[in-house]
């Protein structure tokens, strides 16, 4: 299937492109994709998996991107099945990031969830275990946001830049 055909799909489940924030970069030199809103992430990942057409059901990757004043979270989906792939983008306010955890769709994405939590500090709501995975505990900070300042000591020992 194709990424325009898999785009189709989606708006024809979900409606007008407005109402679920569905837009397609379907020309990208690498992968194609299709950006959604936040609030819609849960239902269209459940689609994307459970539709007989689609049957997407391996996260293979998700990654968080500082676009500074807002994250970026690229979902690398494949079907192994039917043998196609699609990238699904969802951008959130970089003041108090938060997106519904799809841990439940894709067990994958449990520790990409933590990691893009440790690093960025997005929320997934609904995540079964959402702490840190990379960074100590009582670590302060996201290490890899734009605006992170690496501090000079952790626990009375010099941090090396």
């Amino acid at each position: 299937m194709t990424s325009q055909e898999i785009f189709d799909r989606l708006i024809a489940q979900f409606g007008a492109v407005s109402d679920a924030g569905i837009v397609s970069k379907l020309d990208a030199p690498v992968d194609p994709s299709i950006t959604v809103a936040p609030a819609h992430l849960k239902a269209i990942a459940f689609f994307l998996r459970d539709d007989e057409e689609l049957q997407f059901e391996h996260c293979s990757c998700l990654s968080g991107v500082d676009l500074k004043g807002k994250f970026a979270i690229i979902y690398q989906l494949a079907s192994l099945t039917k043998k196609h792939k699609i990238t699904i983008r969802v951008e959130v306010p970089a003041e108090n990031p938060s997106l519904p955890s799809v841990e439940s769709v894709w067990k994958t994405t449990n520790w990409h969830e933590r990691e893009a939590f440790d690093m960025f500090g997005i929320v997934f709501t609904g995540h079964p275990d959402l702490r840190r995975i990379l960074m100590p505990y009582d670590w302060e900070g996201h290490p890899l946001r734009k605006d992170y300042q690496v501090p000079e000591f952790y626990n009375g020992m010099r941090v090396p830049y």
